[in-house]
């Protein structure tokens, strides 16, 4: 595994270290409300050094091996400190529907602070409540099956447009990189349907550099990522706003997800403002980009590395090929909803390589689970890829087996889009373009990996060492 720490990222978690000193405020110093608080005691584990925490163990190990080894010693249940906060995780699948579906408003969704100003104050994933309940509804809406079948010609042209040009290229690509590209343009087809290329090319430059600064050292002095992810962030909410105008201007009300947004009206008729919808629009093209483009670079180094899966996907496809004249006639809402072994292989992918680890919570009020006291204020974190890889829910769960979902997986070990209210909206059109896009992939082209280096690089999400790198070309 592939694990680097520079001076810069040391420096921040020092910084945001040492701004956090809720673990000194133990939780027997406050009144309990309840007899069972009383009797309830911390989950077992090591809260590591003072202020420092364990961040520097999760930081300079594969954090899989530190999670899977703290489930090891403590359980299913167990506190530590990290990214200078208290935290309890929790690697059971009864524990994750605790926190996500059953008991979901006592755990808010919790990002920094950084983040939230990049994406937006008002975006879905950073609210509970009726807001929240009214905003999921309407991006449901807009993403749902009935909705997405008709975006299934222009994901097509899309995927067919991305192929040909990675193929007339004489040099390596860099598949991660190329993928998000590709899902970055099928997150704008979804939000804003056929956008003037002026305006995607405008969104397009300035969501790199507010990528860019997503994960950078979060300082506002002039120059750094962060400060021009900040800029170009102002930047995206004009052009937004451009575009809601001409829409307004020209009385056009498409039903993607910008339409249903300038449609919604609350219960006191009031409508969303531009900075509002700016946010969501910002926080579906975050949720949707790395972590598509993750899984499908994934998909293809899973398929290269295994020839004979790779001959049955094959096949699966090419009788879909032929039936449409070779490629001659598009493909169909139903034939995509029609491919049991290359579904079996998305599936696979998504639990092997579990882009979303694990998820924050921050607990609203001092709470009991199993005997064991989550104090109000600690984060809290269901580790979805230690429940997708437990043996007694995968058997040899390190071996890539699509076979495996011949079975229905039990309730609550499967979790790739997470679960519950804050689940992800997104995910019918995820894999209805991995479905097109394999689809394309192996009945027209083939392609072979560059370098034989193997390991694992996170960027935040994992994704194979140096994205990948490989060459395509047409059969």
């Amino acid at each position: 595994m592939c694990m680097e720490i520079t001076a810069i990222s040391l420096l921040l978690t020092i910084i945001v270290l040492s701004t956090c000193f809720v673990f000194l405020s133990y939780p027997s110093m406050k009144k309990r409300r309840n007899p069972q608080e009383l009797t309830a005691k911390l989950p077992p584990g090591s809260m590591g050094w003072p202020y420092v925490g364990e961040t520097l163990q999760l930081y300079s190990e594969d954090p899989n091996r530190f999670f899977a080894s703290k489930q090891k010693r403590y359980g299913e249940i167990f506190k530590t400190h990290i990214l200078g906060c208290p935290c309890v995780m929790l690697a059971s699948p009864e524990a994750a529907r605790f926190v996500l579906v059953t008991h979901a408003n006592l755990f808010k969704p919790t990002y920094p602070r950084s983040k939230e100003r990049l994406i937006g104050p008002s975006a879905l994933f950073f609210h509970q409540g009726e807001y929240h309940s009214r905003l999921r509804r309407l991006v449901q809406a807009s993403l749902s099956p009935e909705a997405i079948r008709k975006l299934v010609p222009d994901s097509e042209s899309t995927a067919i447009s991305a192929l040909h040009s990675w193929a007339s290229r004489p040099q390596v690509i860099i598949i991660f990189h190329e993928m998000k590209k590709f899902s970055f343009n099928i997150g704008i087809l979804s939000v804003f349907g056929h956008l003037d290329s002026n305006y995607r090319d405008q969104l397009k430059e300035n969501y790199a550099i507010v990528d860019k600064g997503y994960n950078s050292f979060p300082t506002s002095i002039p120059g750094t990522a962060y400060s021009k992810a900040l800029l170009a962030r102002k930047r995206i909410n004009e052009i937004i706003s451009e575009i809601i105008g001409k829409r307004k201007e020209q009385r056009v009300m498409e039903n993607d997800l910008l339409g249903h947004m300038l449609k919604y009206k609350d219960e006191k008729s009031q409508a969303l403002s531009d900075d509002q919808i700016a946010d969501n629009v910002i926080g579906v093209l975050f949720a949707a980009q790395d972590t598509t483009a993750s899984v499908l670079t994934w998909i293809l180094k899973y398929l290269h590395d295994d020839q004979k899966l790779l001959e049955a996907v094959k096949t699966e496809q090419m009788a879909i090929y032929e039936a449409n004249e070779e490629g001659k006639k598009p493909l169909t809402w139903s034939q995509t909803r029609n491919m049991p072994v290359t579904y079996k292989v998305i599936q696979e992918s998504l639990r092997m390589a579990s882009i979303i680890s694990f998820t924050f919570r921050e607990a609203v009020e001092d709470v009991v689970y199993k005997g064991y006291l989550i104090p109000k204020g600690w984060k809290v974190m269901p580790l979805f890829r230690n429940i997708h890889h437990n043996p007694k829910f995968f058997p040899t769960p390190h071996s890539f087996d699509p076979s495996r979902f011949e079975v229905p997986p039990k309730p609550n070990t499967f979790m790739p889009f997470g679960n519950g209210v804050h689940s992800c909206p997104g995910n019918e059109l995820a894999k209805l373009n991995m479905l097109i896009f394999i689809h394309h992939l192996v009945t027209k082209f083939r392609w072979e990996l560059v370098g034989n280096e193997k390991g694992i690089q996170y960027s935040p999400f994992p994704v194979p060492l140096h994205g990948l790198p490989a060459r395509f070309w047409k059969k």
